[in-house]
C-alpha cells in the first residue's frame, strides 16, 4: 500500500515515529492564520452559534446535573497557575520555560463527564436533541423554555431513540451520561483500549456498553453499521462530525476571560503556548480551531500523543491523514494513555488543522506516569495519565532544538519571557481512588 521505506528517505521524522522514538515535530505546512482561515469552511460564527445553544441548553443541564448549579448549568473548568510544577519540570527535566507563567487548564474536572469530551460530546447530544425536539413541537423555537426537554413527555419521546458512540472511554462517558439523563437508550462501543472502571461506571448510570477485543477503529466501525441499520439511531461521529468540533471550540472564549483574571495578556509581544493530548483529533482540534479564531498568530498549539499510537502526526507529516495508519508504519497502536489509543487520525480534523497547528511531540508512556506523580507532588492536583502527555509538549518548549528553532523562525527570540504556556489537562476527575492508587504505584 504504501512505500515505507521510501517515505522514511522522503519525510526524516517518519524513521523516528517508525522506530517509536519521542519527537518535537513542527508543522511545515502552517500558514499565516488569516490566510488560512479565508480558506476554511468553518468560521467564528459557527463558534458563537454553537455558545449560544450551550446557554439555551443551561437552564436544562443545571436542572438534570444539579453539581452545575454553581456556574448556572454552564460546563467549564478552571485555569490553576501551576509554579512549583514549572520548577519541578526545570529541574528534573531541564524545560526552561524562563518568566513565562505556566498553567493547567483543568478540563480533567469538568463537571458531568469528567473530562474534556464534556465539551464536544455534550454539546453534540444537546444539538440533536433540540433539533429533534423543534421538529416534533416539544419545543416551539429557540426562545421557548429549555426545561421542557426534562418533562415526562419529553422523555418518553426520546427513549424511543437511541443515541450511540464509539470510544476509548472519555467521550462514551459524555455521550453516555448526557444521552442517558434526558431518556434516549444509550450504547456506548467500546475498544479493548477502555478502562474497566469507566464500563462499570457507564452501566451505573443506565448506559449500555458493547465491548469489542480489537481497537478504536473496529468499535466506531461497528457502532456506525448498528446505527446506520436502525432509523430511530443516531449515531456520534468523533472522526467526522462538525458538531463535537464546535462543541469543543467553545473553550476558546471562555479560557480568555480565565486567562483576563489571571492577568495574563495575549497578543504579538505575549505569546501563549498550548499543548494538548490528541487521540483520534476532535477535542484537540476543536480547541484549537477556537484559539486561532480567536488569537490568531499570537497563539501557537501543539498535539501531544503516546509514541504507539501518534495517527494524527503521522497523518499530518505525511500529508495522508486518514489514509494512512500508525499500523500501517510497524506501530502497535496501544498504549496505557487509553484515551489516545487511535491508530488512525480524523481526515476531517487533520485537513483543518494542517495550515493551523504548530506542531507535535511524541511521549513515552513511562514519562506520562512521571508526570502525573510530579504535578500531585508538587502541586497537589490529579489529572490522568492520557493528560499527562501535554507536560511533554512544555518540556519540549523548555529544551528541545526543534522549539528552539520554530521560536526564531516565529520572531519570539525576545518575547519568551513575557509568554504564557497552558497544558490542558483532559481527563481525571471521575477515576476511582482504588485505580489512582494504582497509578500512582505504576512504573514501566
Amino acid at each position: 500500500m504504501f512505500d515505507i521505506e521510501k517515505m522514511k528517505q522522503e519525510i526524516p521524522v517518519v524513521a523516528d515515529i517508525a522506530a517509536a522514538k519521542e519527537v518535537a515535530w513542527i508543522n511545515p505546512k502552517k500558514e499565516a492564520f488569516e490566510k488560512a482561515a479565508a480558506k476554511m469552511e468553518l468560521s467564528r460564527k459557527d463558534m458563537d452559534d454553537a455558545e449560544a445553544r450551550l446557554k439555551r441548553f443551561a437552564p436544562l443541564i443545571m436542572k438534570v446535573f444539579p453539581e452545575t448549579a454553581d456556574r448556572g448549568g454552564i460546563i467549564e473548568s478552571e485555569l490553576t497557575e501551576i509554579p512549583k510544577m514549572k520548577q519541578l519540570l526545570k529541574e528534573q527535566y531541564g524545560a526552561d520555560l524562563r518568566d513565562a507563567r505556566l498553567f493547567l487548564k483543568r478540563d480533567s474536572d469538568l463537571a458531568v463527564a469528567g473530562s474534556v469530551k464534556a465539551r464536544g460530546g455534550i454539546y453534540e447530544v444537546l444539538k440533536h436533541s433540540e433539533d429533534l425536539a423543534i421538529e416534533a413541537g416539544i419545543l416551539s423555537g429557540y426562545e421557548d423554555d429549555y426545561t421542557k426537554l426534562a418533562s415526562p413527555d419529553a422523555r418518553a419521546f426520546f427513549s424511543a431513540r437511541k443515541v450511540q458512540v464509539g470510544s476509548t472511554g472519555n467521550l462514551g462517558v459524555s455521550i453516555g451520561m448526557m444521552s442517558a439523563a434526558l431518556g434516549y437508550q444509550a450504547i456506548v462501543h467500546m475498544s479493548a483500549d477502555a478502562k474497566q472502571w469507566k464500563k462499570d461506571y457507564l452501566r451505573a448510570h443506565g448506559v449500555t456498553v458493547v465491548e469489542y477485543a480489537g481497537d478504536y477503529g473496529k468499535a466506531v466501525a461497528q457502532g456506525r453499521a448498528e446505527s446506520d441499520a436502525d432509523p430511530m439511531s443516531y449515531f456520534v461521529d468523533d472522526e467526522n462530525s462538525r458538531d463535537l468540533f464546535m462543541g469543543y471550540s467553545v473553550a476558546a472564549e471562555r479560557l480568555d476571560g480565565q486567562l483576563k483574571a489571571q492577568g495574563v495578556t495575549v497578543d504579538e509581544d505575549h505569546p501563549l503556548f498550548v499543548y494538548i493530548p490528541c487521540g483520534v483529533g476532535g477535542a484537540p482540534g476543536g480547541v484549537t480551531f477556537g484559539l486561532k479564531e480567536l488569537y490568531g498568530d499570537n497563539v501557537h498549539v501543539f498535539f501531544a500523543e503516546p509514541v504507539q499510537a501518534c495517527c494524527m502526526l503521522i497523518g499530518l507529516a505525511t500529508g495522508l491523514h486518514s489514509k494512512i495508519s500508525v499500523q500501517d508504519i510497524g506501530l502497535s497502536g496501544q498504549t496505557h494513555a487509553d484515551g489516545l489509543a487511535v491508530g488512525r487520525p480524523s481526515g476531517f480534523v487533520g485537513g483543518v488543522m494542517e495550515p493551523l497547528l504548530s506542531g507535535e511531540v511524541t511521549v513515552e508512556d513511562a514519562r506520562l506516569y512521571d508526570y502525573m506523580r510530579a504535578l500531585y507532588d508538587s502541586e497537589g492536583l490529579f489529572i490522568e495519565p492520557s493528560s499527562c502527555a501535554a507536560f511533554e509538549g512544555a518540556v519540549a518548549a523548555g529544551k528541545a532544538a526543534e522549539f528552539r528553532s520554530y521560536i526564531e523562525e516565529n520572531g519570539l527570540t525576545g518575547k519568551m519571557d513575557q509568554a504564557s504556556h497552558i497544558v490542558w489537562a483532559t481527563g481525571g476527575k471521575l477515576v476511582p481512588q482504588p485505580v489512582r492508587d494504582v497509578f500512582m504505584g505504576t512504573h514501566l
